[in-house]
């Protein structure tokens, strides 16, 4: 049975592609309805709180869709294979020109506070997982805690560079790299 079209998680789904794709100050509620294709006067209804509530819900679904992909590659295997098996899913579109963004670093560059809260909080999540997964992998948990946060400081920088460059070099560098490190 095919699902019913949901207004409220349209416009979800297309704040989290147009964040990724144009950033957070770029991305405005006609851009949303427009993408999205929500009727005008559902804005409002669905957000009553305004864009910040937008912001917030999809830096939400967003972290919550990537923490799930994240915990998926942590848990097939060692932490350097589920960085490559991460890195691998942003290499076809940087290699097309196409490389989208984070939407979680974007929410934190930001100047919603809302958005900046809750990348905080999942950047944070991603740090615990980071660190369960190299604690698992032999290192002590102090030293994990902070590869875990090398790990992710060094992929968000990657994916920058890679988007600028158009090419997937700088995430390639950096997985090796981190191989080297935590390896």
């Amino acid at each position: 049975m095919p699902r019913k079209y949901d207004p409220r998680e349209a416009m979800i789904t297309s704040a989290v592609d147009l964040i990724r794709r144009q950033g957070v100050a770029a991305t405005s509620f006609a851009d949303v309805l427009a993408h999205s294709g929500a009727p005008r006067g559902s804005i409002y209804h669905h957000f009553p709180d305004g864009r910040t509530q937008l912001l917030d819900e999809a830096t939400r679904a967003a972290g919550a869709r990537m923490s799930a992909g994240v915990g998926r590659a942590l848990a097939a295997g060692d932490t350097v294979s589920a960085l490559r098996t991460l890195v691998d899913l942003w290499r076809a579109p940087a290699e097309s020109g196409d490389l989208l963004g984070c939407p979680v670093a974007a929410a934190a560059l930001g100047t919603d506070p809302g958005a900046r809260t809750r990348a905080r909080e999942i950047f944070d999540d991603w740090t615990a997982m980071l660190t369960e997964s190299l604690v698992a992998d032999g290192l002590s948990t102090e030293r994990a805690r902070s590869c875990a946060v090398v790990i992710l400081s060094a992929v968000e920088g990657a994916l920058v560079l890679a988007r600028a460059q158009g090419s997937a070099a700088p995430l390639d560098d950096v997985v090796d790299e981190l191989e080297r490190l935590i390896g």
